[in-house]
């Protein structure tokens, strides 16, 4: 197992050199390279003080928990000076390691960025507490009272990289959903997330909420990770977040439950119907606002009845994007308009980079077909004036999110009202879509009776 995290066969997500510097150490004494027996036994006492914390949080109520988003927003606030300078440190490190401008972007925060940061925190103190919720309920003709209600994960471990802001969207749905939570978040952002960590502890301790609900395993680095996922029966779920390497090696790897989110191999259809406006507009956005994001879109395919193929690649190419066009698209492409000979390969690749891959299909059957052959069931979109068709698509794509006439990037757990999101599932069992509050409980039946007995 810890083979599958150590081999240079197994890339990090941001595939740069940084990934092996060593970790920021939680403490002075967490400095060094321990053994692994060490690592393993110091990961689950980390897990071990996770669970007593979890215990706490799930008596916490509504008001405590929404004072403790508030305390941890007011305090990315204060500390604002102290995030940006460890975030420069990390992000001149990737820079100096060749970190692609795509991954300097996720890892890189600004005054803006912190700013949302602490704006989806209150925004997640008004939404209305999950636990408790009764999700049904009856009473039996044999009198017994019955209710399923949403209670806490408990233990919740995410594995990501190079996302600090990941770092407090976690733990913002992880407390309000009663939960505590434990930490990986990469090397390539060490300082970032050592910062944010003592943050949000210190927060937390401020209200009486336990330091311990957050918790990370950083400075143990990779076999931390590992250790991470050998942690069953003390850690409930695990989330991965990141490339396809990093969340495969997670889903093969642990041993503790895996809510897997996926890679976003996006595609966009662009009906012979869709209007020219419609589809620069909502093509501009869907691959130009922040191109580093799962819910960008990777594939554009176009009905060869299309007549507004012309205006869409020249404002793509406008904003710099490559077109990775198949023999048909080039071909009926003005000259002015420059593109690349597309390969299977680019059907299938997630750039997360300003990169398009475009294809030309005859029908609507032909989009499914192509999107049911590279899709990885994250976002998929159709652009049409036609009634039939976008009731069609809706009905025979099999995506966590199917959306039509708008921008895939409103998959998106603050866009569709969540608060926030932990990922993107595009697994079946659990969760599936954006993860929000609700995604972080499980459920419990109570039954109440009056000295009912079986037959």
């Amino acid at each position: 197992m810890t083979e599958a995290l150590t081999s240079p066969a197994m890339p990090s997500e941001n595939a740069a050199p940084a990934e092996n510097a060593a970790p920021a150490p939680q403490d002075p004494a967490a400095a060094g390279v321990p053994a692994e027996a060490d690592v393993e036994a110091a990961v689950y006492a980390i897990a071990d003080r996770s669970r007593k914390a979890a215990r706490k949080m799930a008596h916490a109520n509504r008001a405590w928990k929404d004072r403790g988003l508030r305390a941890i927003g007011t305090a990315l606030l204060e500390h604002k000076g102290h995030i940006l300078a460890a975030n420069a440190k990390d992000v001149a490190a990737g820079r100096a390691n060749g970190t692609g401008a795509a991954l300097l972007d996720r890892l890189t925060l600004s005054d803006a960025r912190i700013a949302a940061l602490a704006a989806a925190l209150e925004n997640l103190a008004t939404l209305p507490d999950p636990v408790g919720n009764v999700v049904r309920g009856q009473t039996l003709p044999n009198g017994l009272r019955l209710r399923q209600v949403n209670v806490p994960m408990g233990v919740v471990a995410a594995i990501y990289e190079a996302r600090p802001n990941v770092t407090v969207d976690i733990a913002g749905l992880a407390l309000k959903s009663g939960n505590a939570v434990i930490l990986r978040g990469g090397s390539a952002a060490a300082a970032t997330n050592a910062a944010l960590v003592t943050i949000l502890r210190d927060a937390l301790e401020s209200v009486g909420l336990p330091a311990d609900a957050v918790q990370t395993v950083d400075q143990y680095g990779r076999e931390g990770a590992n250790a991470l996922m050998r942690a069953r029966g003390r850690v409930d779920v695990l989330i991965p977040r990141g490339g396809r390497e990093l969340i495969q090696a997670v889903v093969t790897n642990s041993s503790v439950p895996v809510i897997e989110t996926g890679e976003g191999n996006v595609h966009i259809f662009l009906d012979a119907s869709a209007s020219e406006a419609m589809a620069v507009d909502i093509l501009l956005n869907a691959k130009t606002q922040r191109p580093s994001v799962c819910n960008t879109v990777e594939t554009l395919l176009v009905h060869s009845g299309s007549t507004v193929l012309p205006a869409v690649a020249a404002a793509l190419r406008a904003a710099g994007v490559t077109l990775h066009a198949d023999g048909r698209i080039r071909a009926a492409l003005p000259a002015s308009i420059e593109s690349v000979p597309a390969t299977d390969e680019d059907w299938a690749t997630e750039y997360m980079d300003l990169d398009l891959a475009v294809a030309m299909v005859d029908s609507l059957d032909e989009a499914v077909k192509h999107i049911r052959k590279w899709s990885t069931g994250h976002t998929e979109a159709i652009l049409t004036n036609d009634l039939a068709n976008a009731e069609r698509f809706i009905a025979e794509i099999d995506s966590a999110a199917v959306i039509v006439n708008a921008s895939t990037r409103f998959t998106d757990g603050g866009e569709l009202g969540l608060g926030a999101e932990v990922g993107i599932s595009t697994q079946k069992l659990h969760a599936r879509g954006p993860m929000g509050l609700t995604e972080l409980t499980t459920t419990k039946w109570i039954v109440q009776g009056e000295g009912q007995i079986r037959a």
